[in-house]
């Protein structure tokens, strides 16, 4: 089946749909696995993994942490790459209707 070339623009619109419903699903899942982790490395080592200076005597603990953090800076990328794509099919639309 042949597609036009308006209908290749929103076809890009709904595979970007469904990529960034997919990024949301895994960044939510892989949060909630942390937490979970963070939670079971307390109660392995008798700890109050909400206390900060029990926390930072556990290696576990201080490793959760910081895995916390650099999976925390994703989220913060993902508006710019929709608007850097939403931005380039826009274009596309823009030179299709200026022929």
């Amino acid at each position: 089946m042949k597609m036009d070339k308006k209908g290749q623009v929103f076809d890009q619109l709904a595979k970007l749909g469904i990529g960034v419903a997919t990024i949301a699903i895994i960044l939510v899942v892989t949060f909630l696995v942390i937490a979970q982790a963070k939670e079971q490395t307390g109660t392995v080592e008798g700890i109050d993994t909400t206390n900060q200076t029990q926390c930072e005597t556990s290696t576990s603990c201080n490793a959760t942490n910081t895995l916390t953090d650099a999976v925390g800076t994703i989220p913060g990328w993902i508006p710019l790459v929709i608007i850097t794509t939403v931005g380039a099919i826009l274009l596309g639309l823009v030179a299709l209707f200026r022929r």
